[in-house]
């Protein structure tokens, strides 16, 4: 094990990207010399780490020369790109994108849940990070799920508009500006108008009338808890929110587990935080769990519907534990246990 290690980051002018240098400092990843990449749109911009000044290097299949962990949150044509060529040069690949997710021979790791999976980045020197609605609802899913097994999950998640990036916050700004001006609105990067509104379409839809991003909750759920038998059916929505995705979920266990039981368990889960206290309007939202690390949950109450039935209200910062901080996380357990 090295006491430092040589890090690059490639999307490092992106949202996730800065919050991967925040975290990276405020964690003391124990960083030797850190190499920042983007394309060749942002290559010269500087960015600050540590009280430095760094500059940002373009993006090509020979910048991991030399590097020991790369982060990627370059989007997933780049990742297909130029990932296989970072882990070639003897570089392991932590990818924030939805390339290679679902790749058997690429684990697909939530720290709390399947630190084991790390081990497996020696098949093609990359690990996967998980979809950020995925990684919140799984943390919560598996203190419940080790208690008392799970048959089926119903989700709906409410997703802020900072999970689309920069040009959406914007457009949601924009809107509400105009719309409280009584000016025009013009959608651009939303198929319909945000602001004052949301809509039940995140990504594009299937054959099945399911979205990508709905069947993506789906297949992360099977590989990340290593349970293709759990029913899980997801509709994603998203909202004129900035930063915080909240979800509505609805578990059926396969042994009776009292909401009471539940709350205990979450209370001692790792990386979950309990807003729970409905008679003094304490329970999560999106405003609470903006920069935070804790995925938040709350409204834990039983099915009144269905036996052995569990409502969850669960919220948290989808730049940052649903990206960034999942991304450091998975790199903490690779310098610990494995490099």
């Amino acid at each position: 094990m090295k006491s430092e290690y040589h890090v690059a980051v490639a999307g490092a002018t992106g949202a996730v990207g800065n919050e991967m240098l925040q975290i990276l400092e405020e964690q003391e990843f124990p960083v030797a010399s850190l190499k920042l990449l983007a394309s060749s749109r942002s290559a010269g911009k500087t960015l600050d780490f540590r009280g430095e000044s760094l500059h940002v290097e373009e993006l090509r299949d020979d910048s991991f020369e030399g590097v020991d962990i790369a982060l990627f949150s370059a989007g997933a044509a780049a990742s297909r790109q130029f990932a296989p060529a970072a882990a070639e040069s003897g570089c392991v690949v932590i990818d924030n994108s939805s390339g290679w997710r679902m790749d058997p021979e690429v684990p697909l790791v939530v720290p709390e849940v399947n630190p084991h999976a790390v081990a497996d980045y020696r098949r093609k020197g990359i690990i996967a990070n998980p979809n950020c609605s995925t990684i919140q609802m799984v943390v919560v899913l598996k203190p419940i799920y080790d208690a008392a097994g799970i048959e089926r999950v119903v989700v709906s998640t409410y997703q802020a508009v900072s999970g689309t990036g920069k040009n959406a916050m914007e457009e949601l700004t924009e809107q509400t500006r105009n719309l409280l001006t009584f000016q025009e609105v013009t959608p651009e990067v939303y198929p319909h108008r945000i602001a004052f509104n949301c809509f039940p379409h995140i990504g594009s839809f299937l054959e099945n009338g399911y979205t990508d991003e709905e069947m993506k909750m789906v297949h992360e759920t099977h590989k990340i808890m290593e349970d293709p038998n759990i029913r899980v059916s997801a509709t994603t929505v998203r909202i004129p929110v900035f930063y915080g995705h909240s979800e509505a979920v609805n578990i059926q266990t396969e042994r009776k587990l009292s909401a009471k039981e539940a709350r205990v368990l979450l209370f001692q889960a790792p990386g979950v935080r309990v807003m729970d206290n409905p008679d003094e309007r304490i329970y999560p939202m999106p405003s609470e769990a903006a920069g935070i690390n804790d995925t938040l949950v709350g409204r834990i109450r039983e099915d009144i519907s269905i036996e052995n039935g569990l409502d969850l209200w669960i919220v948290a910062d989808n730049i940052r534990k649903g990206a960034a901080l999942n991304t450091v996380q998975i790199a903490e357990l690779l310098i610990k246990e494995h490099l």
